[in-house]
């Protein structure tokens, strides 16, 4: 049996062997990130819990494969709804079982936030103008705040690069960010290959674009992203512009009938406006459109709705594909659309949701829609 001094002396030559040996990544208990308003914030070195606030945020969450560090969601994400056209959210049907911290769109409740069983180590915030601001929500709930831009596929590339690059570091997810970051520019550079050097190209039109809630007819996006990556013309574009156009537009009726375009494809979502008061309903019976050359060629097409939540980087590129079969068909002609949607979201958000997602919007994606072909 040990002396009380010996038990001293080895309780002291233990220490120093635990202290001298101690890993590197356990004696850093923090480390100091940049996050996209150029705030320094200081989060563990170690990040298991997390919470997502803003739209898009738990989205690149799931496409770093990290989903089951979230301990939290936000009300939508439990909601029920005959239409969800989230894939990640379909994928992820667990999601519903998480307590809430808050409302949608960044109105977080530090309140249900601290007082979670499960408490974040992290919260990830996106579109930080929206909700609660992240310096006040980090100072009420004493959890580091980190801010995302969520970008576009057009236009702001980067900024979802580096949003996915900064929470695979706070994660320990870099190879992951670093693979989904190679599969956007190989998929874009696919879609760019097969769809450049086309000579005579019809004039399009894309409609029914949801902008914070369903539009009907008249609501579009100039620089669409399925037709800026297979350059087709777009008859709500302003060439001139380029990429400095707006998200969202109402194009005129008159200027829509003026253009006449040769193939209209209809963003899904508009079916949440209601049997009349949806875009295809419009097309097909408001005696303005009635002149539209679509209505006696039948070249009218339904497309995945892209912009649920903010945008499905997922559904913008399956739609991309659809959009190149229909008017390219020989440069797509090894391409199954909807095939092509799966492997897509296999990749992204870990399941194939394609038949699930449309058979809510009634078999009506990648398909043509039925309209009137005998108008005046």
């Amino acid at each position: 049996m040990l002396t009380s001094l010996g038990l001293v002396a080895l309780l002291l030559i233990l220490s120093s062997c635990d202290t001298n040996k101690m890993p590197a990544q356990l004696e850093e208990k923090s480390v100091t990130v940049t996050d996209a308003m150029s705030r320094s914030v200081e989060v563990p070195a170690l990040v298991e819990r997390v919470i997502c606030s803003g739209a898009g945020c738990l989205r690149y969450l799931i496409y770093l494969r990290a989903g089951e560090r979230a301990v939290a969601v936000e009300d939508i994400e439990r909601q029920q709804s005959a239409f969800d056209a989230r894939p990640y959210a379909l994928a992820h049907p667990e999601l519903k079982q998480l307590p809430l911290f808050g409302e949608f769109r960044g109105h977080d409740n530090p309140e249900l936030i601290v007082a979670l069983d499960t408490p974040p180590q992290v919260i990830f915030k996106t579109y930080s103008s929206m909700g609660l601001d992240p310096a006040e929500l980090q100072a009420a709930t004493g959890i580091p705040v980190v801010v995302h831009d969520y970008g576009d596929i057009t236009r702001q590339r980067e900024e979802i690069y580096a949003s996915l690059r900064r929470m695979g570091q706070i994660l320990g997810r870099e190879g992951r960010a670093e693979e989904v970051i190679s599969f956007f520019n190989e998929t874009i550079t696919d879609l760019h290959e097969r769809a450049k050097d086309i000579g005579e190209r019809r004039s399009c039109y894309i409609t029914g674009i949801a902008s914070r809630g369903p539009h009907g007819m008249q609501s579009t996006e100039p620089l669409y992203p399925p037709f800026h990556l297979t350059h087709t013309p777009n008859v709500a574009s302003v060439q001139e512009k380029g990429l400095d156009q707006p998200r969202h537009a109402d194009l005129a009726k008159e200027k829509i009938v003026e253009t006449d375009p040769e193939v209209l494809f209809i963003d899904l979502s508009t079916l949440q406006s209601g049997s009349e008061a949806n875009a295809l309903y419009q097309l097909c019976n408001e005696a303005a459109y009635h002149s539209l050359s679509v209505l006696r060629t039948g070249e009218v097409y339904g497309v995945l709705p892209y912009n649920w939540y903010t945008q499905n980087h997922g559904s913008t590129l399956a739609n991309a594909y659809f959009v190149g079969k229909i008017l390219y068909p020989e440069r797509f002609a090894d391409i199954d659309p909807a095939k092509k949607a799966d492997e897509i979201y296999t990749f992204l958000v870990g399941k194939p949701v394609f038949k699930e997602m449309n058979a809510a919007f009634n078999g009506m994606a990648f398909a043509r829609l039925p309209v009137k072909n005998d108008a005046p």
